[in-house]
């Protein structure tokens, strides 16, 4: 989860946490080179898919549809629009996920997208 704009992921800057993927399809796809630095100079790439180790994938499994530099999900400048294609509405209970650390044990850190959009509403 990167520093970016997207109002449902303030405040999880930093972690790595599995998420649900149901797709092949959904690829980032920039026409000009120049598009993809834009965004995220911007700070509107709010995820990115990583490999076990830590950084940042282009490759399958990991990165299911090899999106450039990883991106997972992308917020619009004033972060009220976040687009991604993980879902996290899937495993946003630790008892969703097929595996969870031990002191998870009610809420996934998925859960926390769906406070931050309901804190911003209110």
């Amino acid at each position: 989860v990167l520093d970016s704009h997207s109002v449902f992921f303030q405040g999880m800057q930093g972690p790595h946490f599995p998420i649900a993927v149901a797709h092949g399809e959904g690829r980032a796809q920039f026409i000009q080179p120049e598009e993809l630095s834009a965004i995220s100079a911007a700070n509107c790439v709010s995820a990115r898919y990583v490999a076990n180790s830590g950084g940042v994938t282009e490759k399958y499994p990991a990165n299911p549809n090899g999106s450039p530099d990883g991106i997972a999900s992308v917020c619009s400048k004033d972060g009220r629009v976040t687009i991604m294609m993980p879902h996290p509405e899937r495993v946003f209970r630790a008892n969703q996920n097929s595996w969870h650390p031990d002191h998870w044990t009610e809420d996934a850190p998925a859960m926390r997208l769906f406070r931050n959009a309901r804190r911003w509403l209110d």
